[in-house]
């Protein structure tokens, strides 16, 4: 059962109901000085398998200076926004919880370094996507950046 639907069954406010949790993503392009692929981490906290670099938005930060803290958290890169992809909601995109995230295409100038989440970090060309091992909703998110080429 939703839980939209268990809070008016118990008449919860609406006022008083949960919201999902917001958080950002962030496709990383590679350049040095040509394109050479995208960030893609391996995580070290369950879920496992390969992600996006992102995280969850601090109560009084905005989407996109979280999506920065977020990228240099994770990678120790400093990024620059090219676009937003889009906004990704699905309530099982997170087998935690509830996330809508924010998921932004930036880029940067170095190589990343694992930190925060990350165990490490990879550096993958397009073709070379492990489709199979992403987890969240990660494969969805990365299949409408390649058709966005």
């Amino acid at each position: 059962m939703r839980i939209c639907e268990e809070a008016k069954k118990l008449k919860i406010p609406e006022w008083v109901r949960p919201t999902p949790f917001l958080t950002v993503d962030g496709i990383i392009k590679i350049f040095k000085p040509e394109f050479k692929g995208i960030v893609l981490i391996k995580r070290k906290n369950p879920p496992l398998g390969f992600a996006l670099p992102g995280g969850f938005v601090d109560y009084g930060e905005k989407v996109e200076e979280a999506l920065i803290r977020e990228m240099k958290e994770e990678t120790n890169l400093d990024v620059k926004i090219e676009r937003l992809l889009g906004v990704y909601s699905d309530p099982n995109r997170d087998p935690r919880l509830h996330t809508t995230s924010c998921v932004f295409v930036c880029k940067a100038e170095e190589f990343p370094k694992a930190g925060d989440d990350a165990k490490e970090t990879f550096v993958i060309k397009i073709e070379d996507i492990p489709w199979d091992k992403l987890v969240f909703d990660h494969r969805k998110i990365l299949e409408n950046f390649v058709k966005s080429l």
